[in-house]
């Protein structure tokens, strides 16, 4: 593993344990976490209390409709995994969440996810 790459890891490490020391999930208002790779991007509801996750959603294992015959863009896969997990929620009777963002950003592919969430009525 180069230097690079190791500064980064703690970089990102540094600020993901920065985002998570505030906030936790419980049964009744679980904890939103977002990855994204570089083609994908994944999103899952856990109850850090019991440590369960209670709903998974990643654009690999969904096929997403094309968009008047072209593929979507990523922002708009994140869009519609979040609108996907959102309605995942409601299922299982989850209306409000606690968004962990992990070391991203809030711009780009997280907003549209989280966007695509709160259409679809979870409440942050």
């Amino acid at each position: 593993m180069s230097k690079v790459t190791k500064t980064r890891e703690r970089r990102q490490n540094r600020r993901r344990h920065h985002v998570r020391k505030k906030i936790s999930g419980t049964p009744e208002r679980p904890r939103l976490t977002v990855h994204k790779s570089l083609r994908h991007v994944y999103a899952q509801l856990v109850d850090d209390i019991h440590g369960v996750t209670l709903a998974m959603v990643s654009s690999v294992n969904y096929s997403f409709p094309l968009n008047e015959g072209k593929k979507l863009t990523k922002k708009e896969e994140s869009e519609r995994v979040g609108a996907v997990l959102a309605e995942k929620a409601r299922e299982k009777g989850i209306t409000e969440v606690v968004f962990d963002r992990n070391y991203n950003l809030y711009h780009g592919r997280i907003k549209a996810l989280a966007d695509g969430a709160r259409k679809e009525g979870l409440k942050f």
